[in-house]
């Protein structure tokens, strides 16, 4: 937990949080582009065409891993505001950032296609490592269930998260990652109102939203050189980039749950979030193509 000690937070930072898997990759990359569209020098690494030779991953480090191997970052020459991600619950953010008044943005994801996400990237992890088995699906489904992943219980970190943005809505905006889909553009300018960098009424009219939602495209990134066949480290081991680009869907659950399996993580969700206010669609089963 290096991070949470020694990672000093500014009031102009802007955090990305988000449970494993629920479209942590494209938040970034919007973000990214969106806090560096007018930089005009395109040589420079905060250039939004730098994402043409970098992952999004590369372009907004994960706070944590910052820190790993007993490492102490100069982010100090960062230009402002700085970006930044992590994983974690909120209780477990850096001090700094739960005193600086920092910008969160949570983006969280409807539980039946988080988990088939992250059952794919365990998966590419498993293999990454040599490893011949990994869990069946439906191990996989029952941990997750009982709240047990490489993200703790997602229940819990939604919930978390959303109660702050509730409590201080200035500084923790929370998407939906189905909404997020459905209208890019309009939740692209609401995220650029929120981290203090809207698009003028002259932007708007030369079409710089769609440009951004464009160039951080699924398609377009996934088609990029360094996310086809580029390598990360991370910590002791590297991934591929391309595991970070599956399909970028909603609703590909119906290929992996049960009509059973679909109703108990409905059931659970709604009982987890009961009174909270927060609630996800439910799988529509009078048209269930399931197994």
């Amino acid at each position: 937990m290096a991070a949470r000690d020694r990672f000093v937070a500014r009031s102009t930072d802007v955090i990305l949080v988000t449970f494993p898997k629920s479209g942590t990759t494209w938040l970034k990359a919007l973000t990214f582009a969106t806090i560096n569209r007018n930089r005009a020098d395109v040589a420079e690494p905060n250039h939004p065409l730098s994402m043409l030779k970098l992952n999004p991953h590369e372009c907004v480090p994960f706070i944590s891993f910052l820190y790993n191997d007993g490492r102490l970052p100069d982010l100090d020459s960062l230009h402002e505001p700085r970006l930044f991600a992590e994983h974690v619950p909120f209780s477990l953010l850096p001090e700094s950032v739960l005193g600086s008044g920092c910008r969160i943005v949570y983006l969280c994801r409807d539980p039946k296609d988080n988990l088939v996400s992250l059952w794919h990237h365990m998966l590419a992890r498993a293999h990454a490592r040599g490893l011949a088995q990994y869990h069946s699906f439906d191990e996989v489904f029952e941990l997750f269930c009982s709240g047990i992943s490489m993200g703790g219980p997602m229940w819990d970190h939604v919930l978390d998260y959303w109660r702050e943005s509730l409590r201080r809505p200035e500084r923790v905006m929370f998407m939906k990652y189905e909404q997020l889909k459905g209208d890019t553009g309009g939740c692209l300018k609401r995220l650029a109102e929120f981290i203090g960098c809207p698009f003028s009424e002259e932007e708007e009219r030369e079409g710089k939203v769609e440009e951004i939602v464009e160039m951080c495209s699924f398609e377009r990134l996934s088609e990029l050189e360094v996310n086809k066949n580029g390598r990360r480290g991370i910590g002791s081991r590297e991934i591929e980039n391309k595991e970070f680009f599956r399909k970028g869907v909603v609703g590909d659950w119906k290929r992996h749950l049960t009509a059973e399996m679909a109703e108990q993580l409905d059931r659970i969700t709604e009982e987890k979030f009961r009174g909270s206010g927060l609630k996800f669609d439910k799988a529509p089963l009078e048209n269930w193509y399931g197994h």
